[in-house]
């Protein structure tokens, strides 16, 4: 009998790393075929034994092993690796240097869980069409009733580009993110996140 398809979540939120392996779990994948880390370094010293199927990691664009190179070390022992990339940045190049490497989706942060979850279902669909092999892992592994959403905070009324009011300054919302069962944002020119409940519309 063929081994489970095996999948490496690689995200420095814990979040994401969540709602991808719920997800994956609503697909019939057992819990010992997904591994979570929250960086590159870790992902390529567990990833080498684990032997991934599927990767699916941020960017990465600032660490010393980016994702797309951390893809080319694991598929030195898995040739066959799947790739599917998450990024708060998606230029044109992004999606260039994506599509090279033959990556099921590019998906741009912050995504809801349903964005997740419709690019997680095309690439495992398209995964069972062009493997042969996998295809009977792929279908028998997917479970007959439509597969049950994770969990996601509602979602913020803060949006990248929102003008807020913090501390009684009106700034600029850069990122919105989810994490850890909460709403935070990072606003233009700072490095710390705050949380959404201490931000009003400016």
């Amino acid at each position: 009998m063929s081994d489970p398809l095996k999948f490496l979540v690689v995200d420095a939120l814990a979040g994401v790393q969540a709602f991808a392996r719920q997800l994956l779990h609503s697909h019939g994948f057992a819990a010992d075929s997904i591994l979570c880390c929250a960086d590159t370094e870790a992902a390529l010293a567990q990833g080498l034994a684990f032997k991934p199927h599927f990767l699916i990691t941020d960017w990465f664009p600032k660490a010393p092993l980016t994702g797309l190179q951390l893809y080319q070390r694991l598929r030195e022992v898995q040739p066959a690796l799947q790739l599917s990339l998450l990024s708060f940045e998606v230029a044109p190049e992004h999606g260039f240097e994506a599509q090279a490497l033959g990556a099921h989706f590019l998906l741009k942060k912050p995504f809801t869980a349903e964005q997740l979850q419709a690019e997680m279902t095309r690439a495992l669909e398209t995964m069972a069409k062009q493997s042969p092999g996998l295809h009977g892992r792929v279908r028998d592994a997917r479970p007959a009733p439509r597969p049950v959403l994770p969990a996601l905070p509602p979602q913020p009324v803060v949006k990248p580009g929102d003008r807020v009011r913090y501390q009684g300054a009106v700034h600029v919302a850069q990122y919105v993110v989810h994490r850890h069962g909460e709403t935070v944002v990072q606003l233009k020119g700072q490095t710390a996140f705050v949380p959404l409940e201490k931000l009003q519309p400016a």
